[in-house]
């Protein structure tokens, strides 16, 4: 014991310090997943993979991923890390399985929600120009605006390829305000809107969508992206192979498999390998703090413009046909989860007003905008 206590205190640069930080940050990540349910197949590896990379004493330094880690644990990790995110495999295999969940039937039959999609990606390129003012330099900036996009797998691969040192804080601002919906939406949704815009009804009259546009759509949403924006082609083609996978109609059981058992194990090893990165030496400093808050400020200027796009095209739109500026809200990539929380509030003020179909709409119109934006940035920078 004694020997043990000697260890530590010979930790030089206040390390062990550091590394109770990274526990205790661990710890919260579990909490949240356990207690909270707040997407726990993510948060849970994560904050697990963030203790285990900052036990002091892991053994001898080695060569990994262009740093010096602790051999044991880390290796392992680190050996994930380049066989999985370091060239992008676990976040675009996850695709496929979230193109499989998708259903893109609400904005065929109604395609001006795909305006809120692009709207709700404002935050981005104003927390680009805001971090620019912090010292980061343009890459960095870049990658911590495309937390604003809601979308993990989204800023993983940004962040691998733009500023593989800020991976860890990044993914942990982009998943845990995913997980923040709830919290952080409603207040800026009542803030931004009067009670009489909460209140607006928008029935449902969706048009007949076959099956052969429903196939053809992922394949056309491919084919414009590497034309117009090839750096987003892998992001964009894996989401629509999995919605094809789900459309086609011969392949039910692997647009299952993909839905639940691909996505589950691919966002497992997703969190537990991004921890990799997420040792105490890069972890805990004043630049992690405010990468969270400028993550923080992007999602919210997110929901701030895709708010205030439906006001604006309610200035033009006779009495009857406006839409209720909540759906603008729903139009970041947070996929279910805003579209239920815009559907929740306007229930709160009028019982009788679902839009749970308009809002899933622009959700769903907001995690094609957040991958065309990540894609956008990458050609920009690289």
């Amino acid at each position: 014991m004694d020997a043990l206590f000697k260890n530590l205190i010979e930790l030089d640069g206040g390390l062990f310090a550091k590394q109770l930080v990274m526990w205790v940050i661990g710890g919260i990540l579990i909490f949240l997943a356990i207690k909270k349910k707040m997407e726990p197949t993510l948060l849970l590896p994560m904050g697990f993979g963030a203790i285990l990379m900052n036990l002091p004493n892991n053994g001898e330094l080695v060569e990994m991923g262009g740093k010096l880690v602790p051999e044991g644990v880390a290796t392992v990790l680190g050996t994930l890390y380049e066989a999985g995110i370091a060239n992008e495999l676990f976040p675009l295999i996850l695709f496929i399985g979230i193109g499989a969940m998708i259903d893109f039937g609400p904005i065929l039959s109604n395609p001006k929600l795909m305006i809120f999609g692009a709207a709700a990606q404002f935050g981005i390129f104003m927390t680009l120009s805001l971090a620019s003012l912090f010292n980061f330099d343009f890459n960095q900036a870049a990658s911590i605006a495309i937390i604003g996009a809601a979308d993990g797998p989204t800023s993983i691969v940004v962040a691998t390829q733009l500023a593989p040192g800020l991976l860890g804080p990044i993914t942990v601002a982009a998943y845990s305000y995913m997980a923040l919906v709830p919290v952080v939406q409603p207040p800026i949704i009542k803030l931004c809107t009067t009670k009489k815009e909460r209140r607006i009804r928008m029935p449902y009259n969706p048009a007949s969508v076959s099956k052969f546009t429903r196939i053809l759509f992922p394949i056309i949403v491919t084919v414009i992206t590497g034309l117009l924006a090839p750096g987003a082609v892998a992001l964009v083609g894996f989401l629509m192979f999995g919605n094809l996978l789900r459309e086609c109609g011969v392949l039910e059981s692997l647009s299952e498999t993909a839905q639940k058992v691909l996505a589950n194990l691919v966002t497992l090893f997703l969190g537990i390998t991004v921890a990799f990165t997420m040792t105490a030496e890069q972890f805990v400093n004043w630049g992690t703090v405010l990468i969270l808050g400028l993550g923080l400020f992007a999602f919210v200027f997110d929901t701030f413009g895709g708010i205030m796009i439906a006001k604006l095209m309610n200035l033009f739109l006779p009495e009857g046909k406006k839409i209720n500026p909540m759906i603008g809200a729903a139009g970041i990539s947070a996929f279910p989860m805003s579209a239920r929380i815009v559907n929740k509030i306007g229930l709160e003020e009028d019982n009788q007003n679902f839009l749970l179909v308009h809002s899933i709409g622009a959700n769903v119109s907001g995690q094609i905008g957040s991958v065309i934006a990540g894609g956008l940035i990458l050609n920009f920078f690289l």
